[in-house]
């Protein structure tokens, strides 16, 4: 049964070694994840799965004591998916998502329950993604997930994907969605839009909306801008 949950941004900007004279930009994002984390910490779930956008070689499951780095982005800096004992095997790099998200558990200090990633195709379609949410969902005990994933990127002309005048309504979309909890909303996102747009978060939203299917959280948006022209959202449910 799905407990709680927490959406962040998956920018490797957000660890500050990556951002270096950038970091202090990124600090409202930041602080908005670390009071995510502690809503996913009250919550005592028996077991956190993080999901995350992913390509080819990151997608599937990756173990508790996983291991991924940020030095394809000029940093020698390593992390570890969760506490994980010496002896867990490595396994595959984690994708840059989930890298990210064992970045930001290890910063919070998380000592609860065990965790454990899934990395999700960003062109996965959308009734795949329901499905691989209801059996986190639907599995015993007590379930949180940690989704991570960007909206847009095409907020401005010097957006990754430059302006679209389509992205700035779609990120407001998901911003609403989030923030209440709107699990047919998310549902509902376009997939063929969201991929034009550059919105990496759309499959793991959607692994998130079919996880909490049934289960009627309440939502809460904590932060919701776009800086570098990409929309970055943090919401808790629970």
């Amino acid at each position: 049964m799905l407990v709680a949950a927490a959406v962040c941004p998956c920018p490797p900007l957000l660890v500050p070694e990556v951002a270096a004279g950038a970091a202090p930009e990124l600090d409202p994002v930041r602080t908005a994840c670390s009071d995510a984390l502690a809503v996913l910490a009250a919550a005592r779930a028996d077991r956190l799965v993080v999901v995350g956008p992913a390509g080819q070689s990151g997608r599937g499951p990756h173990p508790e004591g996983a291991r991924g780095s940020f030095r394809g982005f000029g940093v020698d800096l390593a992390v570890r998916l969760g506490r994980g004992g010496a002896d867990t095997p490595a396994g595959r790099e984690l994708p840059p998502s989930l890298a990210v998200a064992a970045w930001l558990l290890e910063r919070a200090g998380w000592s609860g329950a065990p965790v454990e990633g899934l990395g999700v195709g960003e062109s996965l379609a959308a009734e795949r993604c329901f499905e691989a949410g209801r059996q986190i969902g639907g599995a015993a005990g007590r379930v949180a997930l940690l989704v991570m994933g960007d909206g847009s990127a095409c907020r401005t002309l010097k957006a990754p994907g430059y302006l679209d005048e389509r992205a700035a309504p779609f990120d407001g979309a998901v911003a609403r969605a989030l923030g209440t909890a709107d699990v047919e909303a998310l549902e509902a996102l376009d997939a063929e839009l969201a991929y034009e747009l550059k919105a990496a978060g759309r499959a793991p939203w959607q692994v998130l909306a079919g996880a909490a299917e049934g289960a009627e959280p309440a939502g809460a948006l904590l932060y919701d801008d776009a800086p570098y022209g990409v929309g970055y959202f943090v919401a808790t449910w629970s």
